[in-house]
Parts: structure tokens; sequence; C-alpha cells
């Protein structure tokens, strides 16, 4: 028996791979062999094999009769007419046969006449790709053969080595196996058209994980090419961030034999990323898993808004939030309505308000939540948020509005309404914001009064005097009624504020205004004009003796002292009176006047009363237009010092001077200080012009000295204000230091009346001022009140006798005997005497046999200016 020898190659084909391979095979005419390649042929192809019924067309070119025969006879004698055989003997009568369709098997001998070897076969095999191609060769050209089924030969047979018993078999055989590699390749060919067609993508991976196939929607999600995917994992890919999570998926999905369904994100070389959804199950066979294919969804654009969504979920989450927290976190209480008008939010401070909680009231009725009524009437007052709905516009709430809590407690409100508007911009619903005004409420009224009222005893005013007045007026106006204005001032309040203490001069004053209060009618105001002056309007009189009646009824109503800290406290008032018409038409003049005539009063004595006539308008404008003046001189330094000598009674020689003040006006010329300091002391210019005299003495007495003329010491008065100022010792020493005057050129005079105002406070400044070596004085001696004992205790190194004593010493003996007890006395304390107002020589010889130590006065000289006084000097000097 002859053996069909073939040689074998076996080619593993991979998905996606074309399937082209040939294979040489030796028959073998045993069952065993035909077993071996049915079984090869099974494991080769998986699918159901369906064989044409048609017979197969082979095409044999050989050019040799005897193997021609010997082959169409052994496929002739196949019974069932499986083969129908072609010859040709010329390679080209074969290719003009393969140009027609119809040929199955090609059967091709490589020595032809026209054609040998594998340039024949190559002609051959593009002529007929598709069919199958069997060479017939010499033992000696196998190598040829061999080289034929690598280029796209089916097999080769050896020629004398044919069996024909097996030819037909082993034909058919190549020719299922070819049809079985042809289904196989059309299956494969549609699996990948429908695997590439699908928009998921497929990553097939063996039992051992490595990649076998992907196709092209996993080659675009990954970036990766089909060649690159092959032999890699399906976890490669995973971020990081996700590794951790995916595998412990997986593994959780294996040890469960469950599919795998999971998200993560796919990394690809470049870095980028790409959000998969990935399904992974196993490959089984004969239900063994022999590998896992996986479906790869790229989701990132999904993910995308699906963050985006979640991004907006949390900015709306945070808006919301946000606003809830700042809707809770202000002061003032917030409640929406729907566009029915029900209840659909309130914040934190309205529930606390209206005393509903949001649970409660959400979907009622706005009315029932949000009562609210007129707080003087008691009536209902329309619901802004209504009027917002229906107007679509910002409303405001009624005034005096107030909110009916929901357990009955009331709270005044102040608040506005807005409707609110969807997106198309209609009206949706309302929203109101009100706020507790019952504190602010209060307050107002509060300070109202304050602003009308005086804080320290209650009373009205000048604000509210002003309005009542001008009010008063209008109606004495139609009803042709007189209004009476009553200026009071208090005597001597200062002294007692001063010496006992603020707070029993506010005691005081309360005491002051009850009484007022007490002397006039209901109609009438009494008023704190400010300080110690009080106003009292009478509203109504018949005639000007009306408010006289008034005015004397004060006075004998503050006859009885006032009991203050069980102390008495006796203060009289001085009573200014202007009557409406004929002491003005209107408030500024009305106040003016009565002021005026207050002044007048003062000016008379103290402790009565005084109308107002048109001549005190005279002489407050005359006041007025000084005040103004003395401002103007003190800019431009119109005052001057005057300089009048004191003499040595016994020797005759200048022991001092005093320095007294003159006002060099430009229009009226030379004043003289009572012309003008009582309006300093009175308009608070006395302290300005008292440091200047100071300072202008100082320095001129200092000028003297650096002249070489033998100075006096130079006598300066301090008026009470200067004296009572808390920096006037510091002033004393300043001015001291920088005019260069020694302390010993420098006397003080002062009156009793300054000194024994405050007796303690006086000595301790008089103690300070003589450590400083300032001489002391008490000018005007005689006429004030002063102790004895409080004289022996003050540092006084002067008195000097007032010349309302000295005027008449020669022919009034009282006055003679005032003048020689008061030498007396002070020569006992040590004191040097001077007498003031010396005019004549009988007084000037009195007060020396009185062993008076020094006079002053027209009869020694009359006061010099600085360069007349220098001359005196200079002649004191020669002498």
């Amino acid at each position: 028996m002859s053996t069909y020898q073939a040689r074998s190659r076996r080619t593993t084909v991979s998905p996606g791979t074309r399937l082209s391979s040939r294979s040489s095979i030796s028959i073998n005419p045993t069952t065993t062999s035909v077993q071996r390649a049915a079984s090869e042929l099974s494991g080769l192809c998986k699918y159901p094999l369906s064989i044409k019924d048609a017979p197969t067309t082979v095409l044999l070119i050989e050019d040799e009769p005897v193997e021609a025969r010997m082959i169409q006879s052994r496929l002739a004698d196949v019974g069932d007419g499986t083969f129908r055989v072609e010859w040709v003997t010329q390679l080209d009568d074969a290719l003009e046969r393969l140009g027609k369709t119809g040929i199955d098997v090609v059967i091709l001998d490589l020595t032809l006449p026209d054609g040998q070897g594998i340039a024949a076969f190559d002609r051959v095999f593009e002529a007929a790709p598709n069919a199958l191609i069997l060479i017939l060769s010499q033992a000696c050209d196998e190598a040829v053969a061999r080289q034929a089924v690598q280029r796209g030969a089916h097999d080769y047979l050896l020629k004398g080595q044919i069996d024909t018993h097996w030819l037909s078999r082993t034909l058919s055989y190549l020719i299922e196996r070819k049809t079985a590699r042809d289904a196989l390749r059309s299956s494969e060919a549609r699996f990948r058209a429908m695997s590439d067609a699908s928009p998921l993508g497929i990553f097939v991976s063996d039992a051992e994980g490595s990649c076998v196939y992907t196709n092209a929607a996993y080659q675009r999600i990954s970036g990766l090419s089909f060649e690159q995917t092959l032999g890699t994992r399906w976890s490669m890919a995973i971020h990081p961030e996700d590794r951790q999570r995916v595998l412990a998926d997986w593994h959780a999905a294996a040890h469960s034999d469950v599919p795998l369904r999971t998200e993560f994100r796919f990394q690809r070389e470049d870095g980028s990323v790409v959000w998969t959804r990935v399904n992974s199950a196993a490959m089984r066979d004969d239900m063994q898993p022999h590998g896992h294919v996986q479906t790869v969804e790229d989701i990132t654009a999904r993910k995308s808004t699906e963050f985006g969504l979640q991004a907006a979920e949390e900015a709306l989450f945070e808006e919301k939030e946000r606003a809830q927290v700042t809707l809770n976190s202000i002061g003032d209480a917030v409640l929406s309505t729907d566009l029915l008008g029900n209840v659909a939010y309130l914040n934190q401070v309205a529930e606390t308000m209206t005393g509903w909680s949001s649970e409660d009231a959400l979907g009622r009725p706005l009315a029932e939540v949000f009562r609210i009524i007129d707080g003087t009437t008691r009536e209902t007052v329309a619901n802004p948020a209504q009027r917002a709905l229906a107007e679509d516009r910002t409303v405001g709430l009624a005034a005096n509005c107030v909110l009916i809590r929901r357990d009955g407690a009331e709270s005044a409100i102040e608040d506005s309404a807005a409707p609110i508007h969807n997106r198309n911009g209609q009206v949706a619903g309302a929203v109101i914001v009100f706020h507790d005004v019952s504190q602010s409420r209060a307050m107002t009224q509060k300070m109202t009064h304050l602003a009308q009222h005086d804080f320290l005893t209650g009373l009205p005013n000048r604000v509210l005097l002003t309005e009542r007045l001008s009010l008063s007026i209008g109606l004495g106006k139609r009803h042709s009624k007189q209004v009476a204005l009553l200026f009071l001032d208090l005597d001597d309040f200062k002294h007692i504020n001063d010496s006992l203490g603020h707070a029993v001069g506010d005691r005081l004053l309360q005491s002051v205004a009850d009484r007022l209060v007490a002397c006039v009618r209901n109609t009438d105001m009494v008023c704190r004009q400010g300080g110690d002056e009080f106003v009292i309007l009478l509203t109504e009189i018949e005639q000007p003796q009306d408010a006289a009646h008034i005015a004397e009824k004060l006075l004998a109503v503050f006859a009885t002292p006032h009991h203050i800290d069980g102390q008495e406290l006796h203060v009289t008032v001085s009573i200014g009176i202007s009557v409406f018409p004929n002491d003005g038409g209107n408030v500024e003049t009305m106040i003016q006047n009565a002021d005026t005539a207050m002044f007048h009063a003062k000016a008379s004595g103290r402790n009565n009363y005084q109308f107002f006539t048109e001549d005190m308008n005279t002489r407050a404008v005359h006041r007025q237009s000084v005040e103004g003046s003395l401002r103007r001189a003190l800019k431009q330094g119109e005052f001057l010092l005057h300089y009048q000598p004191k003499i040595d009674l016994a020797s005759g020689a200048m022991t001092g001077v005093e320095a007294l003040i003159r006002w060099q006006d430009p229009e009226i010329g030379l004043v003289y200080p009572e012309q003008f300091v009582p309006i300093a002391e009175a308009c608070g210019l006395i302290m300005p012009i008292g440091c200047w005299v100071l300072r202008e003495a100082c320095r001129q007495a200092r000028e003297w000295l650096d002249g070489g003329l033998r100075a006096v010491p130079v006598a300066v008065n301090i008026s009470a204000v200067e004296f009572r100022h808390k920096d006037f010792v510091g002033d004393v020493a300043l001015i001291l230091q920088e005019t260069g005057l020694t302390s010993s050129y420098l006397q003080l005079e002062l009156t009793e009346s300054v000194l024994m105002h405050d007796a303690e406070s006086s000595a301790l400044v008089l103690e300070a001022l003589k450590a400083m070596g300032v001489r002391l004085a008490i000018d005007d001696f005689g006429t004030g009140y002063s102790s004895l004992s409080y004289l022996k205790r003050f540092p006084i190194d002067t008195l000097k006798i007032d010349q309302s004593f000295v005027r008449d010493i020669a022919t009034d003996a009282d006055d003679a005997t005032i003048v020689s007890a008061v030498i007396g006395m002070g020569k006992n304390l040590k004191q040097r005497v001077v007498a003031e107002g010396v005019e004549t020589q009988a007084q000037f010889e009195f007060l020396r046999n009185q062993q008076c130590d020094e006079g002053q006065g027209h009869h020694f000289s009359h006061a010099l200016s600085a360069e007349e006084f220098g001359l005196l000097l200079g002649a004191e000097n020669r002498c």
C-alpha cells in the first residue's frame, strides 16, 4: 500500500487575524489516519458544515496523460458524483478556464510545457485565489511544492506516491476543511463587523487575563491600537484613585461567581482620563472559565452631566442654606406667601414674632398667621401682601400698626411687602419683611421728650418753649389776647453750686422747678432755659398786672428756704417780664426783652421783678455793641495800662504802683474800666482781658528794671473769675517765667467777697501764691463781708481801705472811726494799710496822724501812662 505523505504546519488563529494558513498533510490509508484527520477538522471547526449538493468541479492541469487519467479515473469512480473533473495540459488553457466561474479545486503540476515552478503557481493563485489548490510535484521538487504551500496552496501530492484509493477521500477532507475555515472566517468577519459597529468597547482576555481581542470602540476609548492592546491586562488602565475600589469589586464578583458591574476612570497613556462603565463576565467551556469578556462604555459625557448636576445641586443647596442662614441671622422677620396668599415660608424671627412655627403656619391663610391692627383705632389693617400681589409693586405698611401674636401678645411693627416673580416675570407670590419697633418707638418718644424737655428737672426746654410761645402768639393775635413771658434767674446760685457741690445744686434746681410749677396754671408753661435760668409762659392774660401778680407770688414763695440734704438753702430770684403784643411780636423778641428786663432786675438789687421798657432795650443794644467792641479790642491790642503810685505817708517815698486798665477805643477814645469791665465779666471776656493785664504789667515792670530804674512792686487787680480758675496759680507762675519778673515785684489785689466765696479753697490758693513770693493785698476792704478768723489765716501783706470810707474822714466821725479801727487792726495783724482815694490835704493829714502806712489817690498823682510813670521813676532815682 502506497502512502500519501504530507508535511503539516499548524497556526494559532487569534480573533481578528485573517485565516489564510495552509497545512501539509500526509494521508495514510488507514482508519486511524482518517480518524485523526476528522478529529483535526472537528477541532478546527466548531460550527456545523453544510456541504453543497452540486458536484465539486476540479480543474486538473497536467501535461502527462498517464497521471491525468489515473486521477480522473479515481475521482470519477466515486459513485455519488461528488467530483466533476476538467483536464487541461497547458497553463494558458488553465488560466483561460479559471477566468470563468465554477472551478472549486485546482490540481496543478508545476512542470508544464508553458509554465513551471513557483511562477506557474503564482499565476494560477492569482487567477483563482478562492479555489482549493493542490500541487503535483516530483519528489525532487518537493521543496518547491512546500514553497507553494507557504504562498497559498492548500497542500501538495508527490507523483509516484499517490494512493488512488484514498485520493477522493483526501480531497473531500481538504474541501471540507477549507469550507470550515471559510465559514469560520466569514463568521469572524461578521462578528468583527458587529463588534466594530458597537458603541461599547469590547476587551477579551484569556484564562491568564491577557488580552486576545479588542474592538474599535475599545481602541478609541483606550487610545491604543489593536496591536498595543494585545497581551495587556484590563486593570492596567484603572485610575490610581479608583484602583483599590474596583479591584475589590472584581475579587468580590469573582468570589461570588457573578458578573462585575462597576464604573471607574480609565487613564490613558497620555494622562487623559475617560470615565467608563464596565461589565465583565467569564467565558466558559464545559462550565469551566477560559477567559473573560468586558464591555466598556464611555460615560464621560454622562459623568460630566452628572457632575454638573451634582455641582448645581450642591450650589443650589449651598445657596439655599446660605439664604436660610442669612434670613435667620438678620434682625428682621421674613414671611412669604404663594399666589393665593397662603403662607409659604417663615424665618426664625418671623416665627418668634407671630408665635407660629413653620410647620403650623405653612399653607395657612396669611391673615390667620399675620394679624395686624391699627394701634390707635384697633381696627384691622389691610394686609400689605395682598396689595403687593394685586398691584405688582412694593408697598409699605400703614403707620402705627400692631402685630397680634398667636398668644395674643402685641408688638408695634414696621414692614414692607413686595411681589415675587417666576422666571417668566409673572407674579408667583409675595414676601413681607417686618421688624419689632416697640422699643424704637418708645425710644423715639423718649428722645422726642428729651429733645423738648430738660433732663434734670423734666421741665420743657427752650425748643418746646419756642414752639408753645409761637403758638400762643398766634392765638393771641387771632383772639386779641395778651401773652406774658417771665424770665427768671436765681440769685447767688453759683455760690451755692460751687461751695456745696453740683449734686446739691442739681437738687436745688429740682426743688425750684417744683415751686415754679406749683405757682402757675395748668395751661401755663414753666421752662428751664439753661443753668439757673427759667422761663414761665402765661398763655392768656387780661392785663400786664396778671403777670405782676404771678411774679409777686414767686418772690413770696422763694422767701421760704429749700431743704436739701438737711440744709436750709436760701435762694431768691430776679424776674424780667415781657408782654405780647407791646414788648414784641415774635418769639425771639419776647425772650430777648424778658431777658433784658431780668438783667435790670439784677442790677436793681436782685430779688425783684422788672417789666421790659424801651430804654432797657437801648441799654441792651449798647451792651451788645460794647461786647463786640471788646472782642475787637482784644484782637487788635486796643487795651493799655496806666499806673498810679502808692506813697509812704511818713516819708513821702514811692512804695509801689497799681496797674489800671484803660481802653483806647478808635472811635470813642479813652474808656475807663467801670464802663466796660462789668460787661466783660457778664459776657465771659474778663479772663482773656485779665490775663493780658497781668502779663503786660509784669512785662512793663521788667522793662523798667532792665532800663536801670528803681522799680517798685506793681499791683494788679484779680477778678473772681480769674481767681477761681483751676489754672490760676500755674498761669501766674508761667507769666512770671515768660516775662522774667521776680515774684517779689508782683502784688495781687483781691476783694473780700472773692476770698470769702470759698474761704477754704481761697486759703489754699493764697498759700500757693505766697510760696511763690507774690505779694497779696485785700482791695476795697470794709465794703464786703469777711471773717476775722479767716483774715488772720490768710497770708495777706496789705489791707487797702476803700475810698468810700476815706472820702469823708475829715467830716464824718463814723468814717473816721472805721478807718482808725482798720488801721489799728492792720497793725495788730502786722499788715500794711493803704488808704485809697486820698484827694485832699485834710485826708492826708488825718491818715498820717493815725499812722496809716501808705496812701494812693489824686492828692499824690493821677494814673500815668507807662512813659510818664517811667519818667517819674527816673526822677525818684535822681532824688
